[in-house]
C-alpha cells in the first residue's frame, strides 16, 4: 500500500514554492519520492525499493519495530520537561555514560529547536556542538577556536565559522572583519595577508590541501581570488594520509600535522589571543571519509590543553559503534586519548531529534558556576529518552557494533578488489561501516574525479542503489548505511559498481595496469584494528581530465552532500 498523499509533481511543485531555495534535494534532475522505509531499504511511491548506502541517520534500520515501540508507549503515558524528575533520563545517562570512559561523566541533553522559529527545524545535533563551544569557552575564559580543514560541524551561526566545508564556495560577499589567512603548503606555513573572510576572528582553521589544489606546483601562497572562494582563514591541516600534505610516505605524519597545530597556537598567541577549544570529528565525514594516523589526537591534545584549551570531540555521525571495533570513533586512537567533551547525535535516536554533549565533571561545575541556568525545553525528555534507550538495547541485542566489523571488512575487501582492478579507484579506506572510496583521474598526481563520481552516483540510482559522494572536491564515495546492512548488500553493491566504473574509464581511455604500490605503508594510519586499514597509493599515468561527454552530463546534475 502506498503511503503517498500527492502526486509527486505536486509534491516537487509545493516543495519548491515553500521550502527554501538552499534546501537542496537529492537527484535534483529526477529526485526520489520515499513514502516508506524499512531496515536498510527505502521505498518509492510505487513501491520500488531502494538498497540506502547514505543514512548514518537511521542507524539500527529504518523504522526499527523496537524502537517505534517505545516511542509510541512512552508518547502514550508522558512526555514533558527535564524540571520534573523521571527514570527515563537518569537511565539513559547512566547507560550512555557506561560507553565512555569514567572521566566522562556528565551528560546536557540537547534536542529542542531553541526559541527560533525557522522551517526547516533546526539540527539537534548543531545544539549540541553549540553547546560544546560555550562549555569550552566558559570554562577556559578564552575565546578562540581551531578547527579543522574541510570540517562541518553543523548550520546554526556559531557553527558555520567553524566549517570550512560550507565555505568552498562561497562568493567574497557578506564577510565578517578581516582575519589572517594562513596558507600551508608542503614548501611551508606561509603568513600572507589580511583579507575578509566569513570565518570568525576567534576562529584559527590552518590550510594545507587548499594550496596543492590551486597551485601547480604544489608550493607558494594562494592567490586573493581562491582565499577569497574557500573563504577560509587558518585552517589546521586535515590530518590525511592519502591527500594531504603529510602523507604515508612520510616518517611521522601524525606528528607533523600535530605540530601544525602547534604553530597555530604560537601564532595566536603573538597576536594576544588565547585558545579555549580545538574541535574535530573523529573520523572527518564531510571532508572525505579521513582516517587520522595513528597518535594524531593524543599529540593535539598536548599541545591544546597546554595552552590552557580543551578538546572536543564530534562523534555525531562516526559514534554509536560505527566503527566496529568501538564504540566511539576517538577510542581508535587509544585508551590514552580522553577528550573533554564529546558531541553525539543522529544516530542516537535513530532518526528521532536528539542530541547529547558528555563532558568531565569539573568542565561542567564551571558551567554551573557561571551564574547561568542552562535549560532546554525538550533535552532529556522521557521520550528521547526512552528512544534512546531502546537504540542501545538494539545495538546490542542485534550485535550491530559486531556487524559493522563483519560487513565493513567484507565491503572494504570487496572495495579492494575493484580498486585492484579499476585505475579510478586511488583509495579505499574507513573502518566499519564508514568507509569512503576516493576517486582519481591519475593516481600519481591524485587529479580528483568529481564528474565521474557524480556520474557513478547517478548510475548506482539507476540500479536502485542510493550512495553520496563528498570531501572537498566531492569526489569520495560515501558509504555509511544502517548498520544492519548484510554481506549480501555489500557484494551487490560491489557487483553494480564494477560495470559503471568500466563504463566511465572506457570513455576517458583508461585501462587498468599492473604497476608497483606507491607509499604502500599502511601503518601511518593503522590505529587499532589493522585488517580494516586501506591505502596503497597506486601511481600509473592517466589523462588529467574528463572526456566532454562526461563533464556534460555531471556538472549540472552534482548532488548535495548527504550530512
Amino acid at each position: 500500500m502506498s503511503a503517498e498523499k500527492l502526486d509527486k509533481s505536486k509534491t516537487l511543485f509545493l516543495r519548491k514554492k515553500h521550502v527554501g531555495p538552499s534546501c537542496k534535494i537529492f537527484f535534483s534532475q529526477d529526485p526520489i519520492k520515499i513514502v516508506k522505509a524499512k531496515g536498510q531499504y527505502m521505498y518509492d511511491e510505487n513501491g520500488q525499493r531502494y538498497l540506502d548506502c547514505i543514512n548514518n541517520v537511521a542507524h539500527v534500520g529504518h523504522c526499527h519495530p523496537d524502537v517505534v515501540q517505545a516511542g509510541a508507549e512512552q508518547m502514550g503515558t508522558l512526555n514533558t520537561n527535564a524540571r520534573f524528575l523521571h527514570d527515563n533520563l537518569v537511565l539513559y545517562a547512566q547507560r550512555l555514560q557506561a560507553t565512555l570512559p569514567p572521566a566522562l561523566s556528565v551528560c546536557y541533553f540537547v534536542n529542542s529547536g531553541n526559541s527560533r522559529n525557522l522551517c526547516p527545524p533546526l539540527n539537534r545535533s548543531s545544539e549540541a556542538n553549540d553547546l560544546a563551544l560555550r562549555l569550552a569557552r566558559n570554562f577556559t575564559g578564552h575565546d578562540d577556536i581551531i578547527t579543522l580543514e574541510n570540517a562541518y560541524h553543523g548550520h546554526v551561526s556559531s557553527l558555520i565559522d567553524i566549517s570550512p566545508y560550507k565555505h568552498h564556495q562561497l562568493p567574497d560577499a557578506e564577510l565578517r572583519p578581516s582575519v589572517h589567512v594562513v596558507s600551508a603548503a608542503p614548501g611551508g606555513v606561509h603568513v600572507n595577508q589580511t583579507v575578509h573572510s566569513r570565518i570568525h576572528p576567534f576562529v584559527y582553521t590552518p590550510t594545507s590541501e587548499l594550496a596543492m589544489l590551486t597551485n601547480s606546483g604544489g608550493g607558494g601562497y594562494l592567490g586573493t581570488e581562491i582565499q577569497n572562494l574557500f573563504q577560509s582563514s587558518a585552517q589546521a591541516p586535515s590530518p590525511d594520509v592519502y591527500r594531504g600534505r603529510y602523507r604515508a610516505d612520510h616518517p611521522d605524519p601524525a606528528a607533523a600535522y600535530a605540530d601544525d597545530v602547534r604553530e597555530l597556537i604560537d601564532r595566536a598567541h603573538e597576536k594576544g589571543r588565547k585558545i579555549a577549544a580545538f574541535i574535530a570529528e573523529s573520523l572527518q565525514s564531510c571532508g572525505g571519509q579521513v582516517v587520522p594516523p595513528a597518535g594524531y589526537f593524543q599529540q593535539v591534545a598536548a599541545h591544546v590543553r597546554r595552552a590552557g584549551g580543551v578538546v572536543i570531540a564530534d562523534e555525531v555521525q562516526v559514534g554509536f559503534g560505527r566503527v566496529g571495533s568501538h564504540f566511539w570513533a576517538f577510542q581508535l586512537q587509544g585508551a590514552d586519548f580522553v577528550p573533554d567533551i564529546v558531541t553525539m547525535g543522529k544516530p542516537i535516536g535513530n532518526g528521532h531529534p536528539m542530541s547529547c554533549v558528555v563532558t568531565t565533571a569539573e568542565v561542567a561545575q564551571a558551567f554551573a558556576s557561571s551564574g547561568m541556568e542552562y535549560f532546554n525545553t525538550f533535552g532529556g525528555n522521557p521520550v528521547s529518552c526512552a528512544i534512546g534507550l531502546a537504540v542501545l538495547d538494539v545495538i546490542g541485542k542485534e550485535d550491530l557494533q559486531g556487524n559493522a566489523v563483519r560487513v565493513g571488512r567484507r565491503l572494504s575487501d570487496l572495495l579492494e578488489a575493484l580498486k585492484r582492478k579499476h585505475p579510478l579507484i586511488g583509495d579505499v579506506r574507513g573502518r566499519g561501516l564508514f568507509i569512503g572510496v576516493e576517486l582519481v583521474k591519475d593516481r600519481l598526481t591524485l587529479t580528483p574525479a568529481t564528474a565521474e563520481a557524480q556520474e557513478v552516483i547517478y548510475k548506482l540510482k539507476e540500479e536502485k542503489i542510493l550512495l553520496s559522494a563528498d570531501g572537498p572536491h566531492r569526489n569520495v564515495l560515501k558509504f555509511k548505511p544502517p548498520m544492519c546492512f548484510t554481506p549480501e548488500d555489500a557484494e551487490l553493491v560491489a557487483a553494480k559498481l564494477d560495470p559503471v566504473l568500466t563504463e566511465l574509464e572506457e570513455v576517458l581511455g583508461l585501462k587498468p595496469l599492473d604497476v608497483p604500490n606507491v607509499g604502500k605503508d599502511r601503518s601511518k594510519r593503522t590505529l587499532s584494528d589493522e585488517h580494516q586499514q586501506h591505502h596503497d597509493g597506486i601511481g600509473a599515468p592517466h589523462p588529467a581530465s574528463a572526456p566532454k561527454r562526461i563533464r556534460k552530463e555531471t556538472n549540472s546534475r552534482i548532488t548535495p552532500a548527504a550530512d
